[in-house]
C-alpha cells in the first residue's frame, strides 16, 4: 500500500503539472448580476459528534454547507481530541481532505504514519479500511462529500471502489503563477486539486494571496464554496459590513457574484466550484 501510495503521489503530481496549463482567472471586468452571498465565521459553526457511537472519544464535526445526515454534497469541519486517533474503520461514500490546523494522519491501518501539516490535502475512498490519527492540541480539517450521508462504518464491510486514495504533503502541492499578467505579478498562485477547471464541470483549487492583496472573485453563473485554510481574510459585503474569516470561515455565492476580500498576510483558499471563477486584483 505504502509503494502504491507514493507511485499515485508521483502521478497526482505529474497530472497537476500538465493541469496547470489551464487557465480560469482572468481580468474580466464584465458586469455581474446580484447574488446573496453567504458568510459563516467559524466562530459560528454549531460543533456535534461525528460518530456519537464513540460519545466522549467521537471527533467534533461543524457542517458548513449542505447536511452531512441528508442525501446531497456536504462540507464540513472536522476537529479531532488532541492525540485522537481512530479504530480502523471504513465510510460509505468518498471524502475529500484539507489540514487546515495541526497534523493529520489518514492511511492504511499498518502504513508508516505520515503526518500532513496545514495545508496539505487527501482523499479517503468510501469502502477502504483505514485509521485517522491527528497531532496537536486544536486540530482542525476541513472534509467535504459529493453525497451523504456520511457513515462510518466497521472494517468487516470493507469493499473496494475502484478509487486510490491520495496523500499530499503542502510540501508537494504544486504552485502554478500560469495566470494573466496582473495577477501573477501581484503574487497570487493557483494549485489544481481535482476535477475540471472547465464550464460545468465540478473542480476543487487552493488560491495562495500574498501579503497585501486585495482583490475579487468573480464568478459568472456557478455555485462557488470558499473555505479559508490560512491567514485571515477581510471579507466585505458592503462599506459597512465588513468581517474577518479566520482558518475554518466560509464564503459562498449561487448564480453570478463577486467577492471582495483582502488579505493582511498571506492567506490561502479552498475553493470548489462548477465551471470558472476570475480573480481580479484591485488597482
Amino acid at each position: 500500500m505504502q509503494h502504491a501510495a507514493k507511485l499515485l503521489r508521483h502521478i497526482f503530481i505529474s497530472m497537476l503539472i500538465i493541469t496547470s496549463t489551464w487557465i480560469f482567472c482572468d481580468e474580466s471586468t464584465s458586469p455581474l448580476g446580484k447574488s446573496e452571498n453567504t458568510v459563516v465565521l467559524v466562530s459560528e459553526v454549531k460543533w456535534e459528534q461525528l460518530n456519537p457511537a464513540r460519545g466522549d472519544k467521537s471527533p467534533q464535526a461543524g457542517t458548513l454547507w449542505g447536511d452531512r445526515n441528508g442525501s446531497s454534497a456536504t462540507g464540513f469541519l472536522l476537529k479531532p481530541s488532541p492525540g485522537f486517533q481512530s479504530p480502523p474503520h471504513i465510510h460509505n461514500v468518498s471524502y475529500r481532505g484539507v489540514v487546515i490546523r495541526g497534523l493529520i494522519h489518514n492511511d492504511d491501518p499498518g502504513a508508516e504514519y505520515m503526518w500532513m501539516p496545514q495545508g496539505s490535502f487527501w482523499t479517503q475512498p468510501k469502502g477502504q479500511d483505514h485509521i485517522t490519527a491527528a497531532k496537536g492540541n486544536d486540530t482542525l480539517a476541513y472534509i467535504e462529500i459529493d453525497e451523504a450521508p456520511y457513515l462510518v462504518l466497521p472494517s468487516k464491510k470493507a469493499f473496494d471502489s475502484g478509487e486510490r486514495p491520495v496523500n499530499i504533503d503542502r510540501s508537494n502541492i504544486v504552485w502554478t503563477d500560469t495566470l494573466k499578467n496582473s495577477i501573477s505579478k501581484a503574487g497570487v498562485r493557483i494549485a489544481y486539486l481535482w476535477g475540471t477547471p472547465q464550464q460545468g464541470k465540478l473542480n476543487g483549487t487552493m488560491v495562495k494571496m500574498p501579503s497585501g492583496f486585495s482583490g475579487e472573485i468573480q464568478t459568472s453563473g456557478s455555485n462557488l464554496r470558499a473555505i479559508v485554510i490560512k491567514g485571515k481574510i477581510q471579507y466585505t459585503k458592503n462599506k459597512n459590513n465588513i468581517k474577518t474569516l479566520a482558518p475554518g470561515s466560509y464564503f459562498s455565492s449561487k448564480g453570478e457574484a463577486r467577492h471582495q476580500i483582502a488579505c493582511a498576510s498571506e492567506c490561502i483558499l479552498y475553493i470548489r466550484t462548477y465551471g470558472k471563477f476570475r480573480l481580479q486584483v484591485k488597482e
